[in-house]
């Protein structure tokens, strides 16, 4: 008998230690809950601040999801937050109570909210920009803003006048635009300064002897800058490899052929060995500047540029890149690039800034500390979060306004926020005949661009209707004689 009553005293203290463990983890739970969750408190208008608000303390755990519940509705009641409904579905977030600087707003893409009464912005990607949905009619009330950092290939018909001036707010690679994201592919000052990959002169020279002066590397070919044929006529002049898809004549390993082994270790050691790369944009747009152009300064590669025609603005020194635009045709650009390629002396000159770690371009210097997002920087938003952001600030402005008796301010985007030029052709005479060329899609990229000029008109004028419209209406605005 005492050994039963001791197995059952033994089995009732193994309970309650049991039951406390579970207590104690679940409690653990709530408080790793807490800390995850980040709610909000309402106030009113005149201030729009959303102070963070922790959960109750001293929940009984065993009460604590019927209590939860409850205060997600509360807390979630969207009645006293403006809605910006992203159109295009970029972040795929049905719902999300975001908190920019003072204000806070509903970010989702779920379009029941359409005609919810605290909807405020539309938020559109330009890629995925489509006439056949648009939020029509527009209210007076409902800002349009424009998140489209791409290539005009993309969707020409937001680079002219009557398309772009349709949105309130941009953020694009132009610098004037709402929020400009022209640095989009720098992750800042410190690795333009680096010297991980920097592979010394001499060494560069002694690889010379199994490697051309140039390098190559593009799998997009024949894109409206036309990059191809230049790069095609320079070879008649100078040795290049070229790595891509594009002209290509020399291979990578195995391993790199992916196009995602791009910011490969491998990839970047590799391309360090040259002392020079043809960085040729996609296309020729103010401001529109890609990896190709930082990644070979951050590798201490010479780029041999072609793309914006402001890129001066943001060069790291005056003398750290070569511009195609300023040589005439393909065989004086040659002709320098040998030159280079034979004086260590005039070569050092492109890359001394790197080796000194100074950089005097005040301008790009200015942009890298003053914005608000950052790249691949997990203590910075990035810039789709400052982009929503952007517009809850100035949404919550206007609001503000409002509730004073004071009229809204009036944002609206200008065609410098987008401005790219009709695509041309390089028309060369080359001493070397070359073999015919495969079909391509060089032949397409002015036409589209003439086309996209009257989509954009037709497209204004339906939208200024403000009633929903067919794509055969559309489409007939468009080749109506």
């Amino acid at each position: 008998m005492v050994r039963i009553q001791r197995r059952k005293v033994l089995a009732s203290c193994l309970c309650m230690t049991a039951t406390v463990f579970l207590l104690v983890t679940l409690q653990v739970v709530v408080e790793l809950g807490k800390f995850e969750r980040k709610t909000f408190k309402n106030s009113n208008l005149q201030d729009g601040r959303k102070k963070l608000e922790e959960e109750p303390e001293h929940l009984n755990p065993f009460l604590q999801k019927d209590a939860l519940s409850l205060i997600r509705k509360r807390k979630l009641e969207i009645d006293s937050y403006p809605i910006m409904l992203w159109w295009s579905p970029l972040t795929g977030e049905t719902g999300r109570l975001g908190q920019c600087g003072a204000d806070a707003c509903f970010f989702t893409i779920n379009r029941t909210y359409w005609h919810h009464p605290m909807t405020k912005a539309f938020l559109f990607y330009g890629t995925d920009f489509n006439i056949e949905s648009l939020p029509l009619p527009r209210k007076a009330h409902h800002d349009w803003a424009l998140f489209h950092e791409e290539s005009p290939k993309n969707n020409y018909k937001l680079f002219h006048k009557p398309v772009i001036t349709l949105f309130n707010y941009t953020a694009t690679f132009s610098r004037h635009s709402h929020l400009p994201l022209t640095t989009q592919y720098l992750e800042g000052v410190e690795v333009l300064k680096s010297l991980r990959y920097l592979v010394p002169l001499q060494s560069k020279n002694n690889l010379r002897k199994r490697l051309a002066p140039l390098v190559y590397v593009q799998s997009d070919c024949d894109p409206p800058s036309d990059r191809d044929s230049y790069v095609r006529e320079l070879m008649t002049y100078i040795e290049v490899d070229s790595y891509g898809e594009c002209l290509r004549n020399k291979d990578l390993p195995q391993p790199l052929n992916n196009p995602a082994s791009m910011d490969a270790d491998g990839f970047y050691r590799i391309i360090a060995q040259y002392k020079f790369i043809l960085a040729f944009e996609n296309a020729v747009c103010d401001d529109y500047i890609t990896e190709k152009f930082w990644r070979p300064l951050k590798l201490g590669v010479v780029p041999v540029y072609y793309g914006s025609p402001s890129i001066a603005d943001w060069l790291p020194s005056n003398r750290s890149a070569i511009l195609v635009s300023e040589f005439s045709h393909p065989r004086e650009l040659a002709s320098y690039i040998r030159q280079l390629d034979h004086d260590d002396r005039l070569y050092e000159a492109y890359m001394e800034w790197k080796l000194k770690g100074e950089i005097s371009n005040q301008r790009l210097l200015a942009t890298l500390r003053e914005r608000k997002w950052g790249v691949q920087d997990i203590n910075q938003d990035n810039y789709i979060d400052a982009f929503e952001c952007m517009v809850c600030s100035k949404v919550w402005d206007n609001m503000r306004l409002q509730e004073k008796g004071l009229p809204p301010k009036k944002w609206k985007a200008e065609v410098t926020h987008l401005s790219c030029p009709e695509p041309t052709t390089f028309a060369f005479s080359s001493p070397v005949p070359l073999a015919p060329r495969r079909n391509s899609l060089r032949e397409m990229w002015i036409p589209s661009f003439q086309q996209s000029k009257k989509e954009a008109q037709a497209l204004r004028w339906l939208v200024d209707r403000n009633q929903n419209f067919s794509t055969q209406e559309f489409w007939g605005l468009v080749f109506k004689e």
